[in-house]
């Protein structure tokens, strides 16, 4: 999760799964690459920012089952506490839109389930 000033960088979501919700800027590890590595990289493909990691904020497992019940998708996230270096943001071809949130703009959006546990952790530990 990349933060500033009391804000949080969210983007929405074009496709399945969690299509038009907001979610953190993330994507899946490539072979050889580290997690950590993955979300510095994955944060600049997605926002266009180069981004220090400053501490692990939280693991979960997301498990999407279809209409019948089938395994569709199933992913473990990692989320790491993330400062912008450099860079303007900008969306790639996998989100509509981003924006920077407040506590209480971030908590009222619809993002994905994983992104509002770390949302409600983070600004539990980070104050107003």
């Amino acid at each position: 999760m990349v933060h500033r000033g009391g804000r949080v960088l969210l983007v929405r979501r074009k496709f399945p799964p969690n299509i038009e919700k907001w979610a953190i800027p993330g994507g899946l590890v490539e072979l050889g690459e580290t997690v950590e590595h993955a979300a510095v990289r994955e944060i600049r493909e997605e926002t266009g920012l180069r981004v220090e990691v400053e501490d692990l904020l939280d693991v979960q497992t997301d498990i999407h089952q279809d209409e019948k019940g089938e395994l569709e998708y199933h992913y473990v996230l990692v989320d790491y506490l993330a400062k912008p270096k450099e860079g303007k943001v900008r969306v790639n071809q996998e989100s509509s839109a981003w924006g920077w949130f407040t506590q209480s703009q971030a908590l009222s959006l619809d993002t994905t389930r994983g992104t509002g546990v770390v949302l409600k952790k983070y600004f539990r530990q980070r104050p107003r």
